[in-house]
């Protein structure tokens, strides 16, 4: 992969105050929450494009590839009431969920062409489209939630967000899916040898399968719109998903075992097809940019309670729930496939993400 990492870490370090707007997304009693818009205060200076009429409605389409009642969904719900209230309904959200437009990488090459306005995607195929978005696919990178949160809401996360428009895409914040944990039907899942032989499936992504390999395990790229049926017909071992994913999916009508292995963190993002951009007015911008926030605090809240509620529902349904895993054995077992997984990569900047507070 041809990409600088030094370069990505001197960018991060020189990130300037232009991330306001989208930053510090899980931060409480924020002053820029009295809005700029119409009706609510003074709104920011309008520039080309001309202001859109205010008797037509947008419908912007956002797509993600599970089920509505989920996480994903609750994020989407809360971007689509924020919008509308701050810009007097002039747009209007759909929701296109369960994979109805396509695996995520599907629906991120068609935010990029334009033939969908949004996403709401994990990280797991950006790095396909975004090469410095794999930084945070890296196995135990985060600590625990807050330490993630405060990351992508910092320079670091923020300063890969402006890489996107170079690669044709719009990010507008990182979102949230989750820790990501172990399902199979084989064996609970406690030291690096039991993952030797396991078909798991996988995202399409080059870090989280190579971190598998080192791991003896059998990683199988699968669009997840068709995950469950593979599983449900045999033709996978497991999989590994995060909680809210595992429980909102019925995986336990599918899979055995459950360890919380909490292998990789796994960011969602907002993103917003170009084409759609061009046609906004800084206000409208501001405006998407501000519901884009009350969207990353709804799904994370969404993911605090249902991390909270599936250990209890998931053991009802019958899993057999393994909560002690050796993290420290799996980090041992990781570290030399750091380098094969990000070529390149520089470790100042895995540094700096683990010691950040």
């Amino acid at each position: 992969m041809n990409v600088s990492f030094s370069a990505l870490h001197r960018v991060a370090q020189t990130a300037c105050v232009t991330l306001g707007l989208v930053a510090s997304a899980t931060a409480t009693a924020q002053a820029s929450e009295t809005r700029a818009v119409p009706g609510r205060g003074a709104s920011p200076t309008q520039t080309s494009p001309s202001a859109p009429d205010a008797t037509a409605v947008k419908v912007i389409r956002i797509a993600y590839a599970v089920a509505q009642n989920s996480h994903y969904g609750a994020g989407v719900d809360a971007f689509g009431r924020e919008l509308a209230e701050l810009t007097n309904n002039r747009f209007r959200v759909e929701h296109v969920p369960a994979g109805k437009a396509g695996g995520e990488l599907e629906i991120l090459n068609k935010v990029k062409s334009g033939e969908l306005e949004m996403g709401n995607t994990s990280t797991g195929p950006l790095g396909n489209i975004v090469p410095e978005a794999k930084l945070f696919d890296l196995p135990f990178l985060f600590s625990d939630y807050a330490h993630a949160r405060r990351t992508l809401d910092g320079k670091i996360g923020q300063s890969i967000l402006e890489l996107f428009p170079k690669y044709g895409l719009i990010g507008l914040a990182w979102s949230e899916n989750g820790f990501r944990h172990i399902t199979n039907n084989r064996r609970a899942v406690i030291y690096p040898a039991d993952l030797a032989s396991l078909k798991l499936r996988t995202m399409e992504n080059s870090v989280h399968m190579e971190a598998l390999r080192t791991l003896k395990a059998q990683p199988t790229p699968l669009a997840f719109p068709k995950l469950f049926d593979a599983l449900k017909r045999g033709e996978l071992d497991g999989q590994e998903n995060p909680l809210p994913v595992i429980l909102a999916s019925k995986f336990s009508e599918t899979q055995r075992f459950l360890s919380l292995t909490q292998h990789f963190y796994s960011p969602c993002v907002l993103t917003v097809s170009p084409a759609l951009w061009a046609t906004l007015n800084e206000q409208d911008r501001y405006a998407f940019k501000m519901a884009a926030r009350a969207a990353v605090r709804a799904q994370r809240d969404r993911v605090n309670a249902d991390e909270f509620s599936a250990l209890t529902a998931l053991r009802a349904s019958g899993m057999q729930i393994n909560t002690f895993v050796d993290t420290n054995a799996f980090r041992s077992a990781l570290r030399p496939a750091y380098e094969r997984m990000l070529p390149g990569l520089n470790p100042k900047i895995i540094e700096e993400i683990r010691t950040f507070r």
